[in-house]
């Protein structure tokens, strides 16, 4: 979407054009939809369905976002609603698999937690999963978790002597480093 009228048709043609042989994404699709002083995002999407018809099969659109958000974009234009036949919604993940994404994060930055540090982090994504609403962020949330475990892991080798700053410490994620911003919920 661009600051001019006219503009906008001239980035989704590039966009387009840059995906035809493969698939145009969208994420958060819906914003297209929220109206604003200039309607850029309708422009944006009168030129996309346009060359879904004029180059329909030469490639594919995926668009995505929050399911109700999604459902209103879809219904607001009949064109959406006929080209867009198809929707896949995929569920919340569990509290064991957000704690395997957390597992797969740390273990990407080589980080090691202690099993006592894995389990409150267990508990911590449980008060999460407790407390989501329709917008909860899934792996997204588990990513800033993990970033913010390793903020709060440098913050306190900061204030440690260099000298007592092992090889082993500055690959570990303690209890102290989560503590900081998980919520008295998940401390047993």
């Amino acid at each position: 979407v661009a600051g001019f009228v006219g503009q906008t048709a001239i980035k989704t043609t590039q966009k387009i054009d840059q995906a035809v042989g493969g698939v145009l994404f969208i994420d958060e699709a819906y914003a297209l939809n929220q109206r604003g002083g200039n309607d850029f995002g309708s422009e944006a999407v009168e030129t996309l369905l346009k060359r879904m018809e004029d180059q329909s099969g030469e490639f594919a659109v995926i668009v995505a976002g929050y399911p109700e958000p999604m459902k209103k974009f879809v219904e607001s234009n009949p064109g959406l609603k006929s080209r867009f036949d198809r929707t896949v919604e995929f569920k919340d993940f569990s509290v064991e698999e957000l704690l395997e994404i957390a597992d797969f994060h740390l273990k990407k930055e080589e980080y090691e937690v202690a099993p006592e540090v894995r389990e409150q982090l267990g508990n911590y994504i449980g008060a999460l999963v407790d407390a989501k609403d329709k917008f909860f962020g899934n792996a997204r949330v588990i990513r800033n978790t993990v970033k913010e475990a390793i903020k709060q892991q440098n913050l306190r080798l900061a204030e440690m002597p260099k000298a007592k700053r092992t090889k082993k410490e500055l690959k570990t994620i303690t209890l102290e480093d989560i503590r900081e911003f998980t919520n008295d919920k998940a401390w047993q």
